[in-house]
């Protein structure tokens, strides 16, 4: 078996971002949730037809 080492507490990380990073960040954040969104929905759609197929195969 290995060694045991004492466990370490956890540390702080701190960050300055600027306004306009901020921003930025925030609206790829939301680009990226509308891509999921649509993505999401395809796919639902697609295991739809898929499961019509079935049905009248």
């Amino acid at each position: 078996m290995g060694t045991v080492l004492p466990a370490r507490p956890a540390q702080t990380l701190y960050v300055t971002i600027r306004r306009d990073e901020l921003r930025e960040l925030k609206n790829e954040r939301d680009q990226l949730k509308q891509e999921l969104a649509q993505l999401r929905l395809a796919l639902q759609n697609q295991g739809q037809v898929a499961a019509v197929t079935q049905l009248h195969a």
